[in-house]
């Protein structure tokens, strides 16, 4: 049982680092496309909810392993994080 927990843990922190590098890469291309546009607020907030309600229309993955709920916060989670990388990275210049 020991064996398996220690391969539950190192999977989990290899999907984790790699949900990390994932929403980091994203965050690095939104800051790209996003300098200099001069967007306001507003409009960052638009962007922001137009993205999550676009993702939330996705349909959930089909193999069994996520509930309507569980993809829903996950997608919530996922742009609120890439919002807030792409959003410092724009106020530090």
């Amino acid at each position: 049982m020991a064996s398996r927990l220690a391969d539950l843990i190192r999977r989990s922190r290899r999907l984790s680092a790699e949900r990390d590098r994932l929403i980091n890469g994203v965050a690095t291309e939104w800051t790209r496309a996003l300098r200099g546009q001069r967007l306001t607020e507003a409009d960052l907030d638009e962007l922001w909810a137009a993205l999550t309600e676009d993702a939330l229309r996705q349909a959930v993955p089909d193999d069994g392993r996520w509930s309507t709920q569980a993809w829903r916060q996950e997608t919530r989670d996922v742009i609120a994080r890439v919002r807030e990388k792409v959003e410092a990275a724009l106020r530090e210049r």
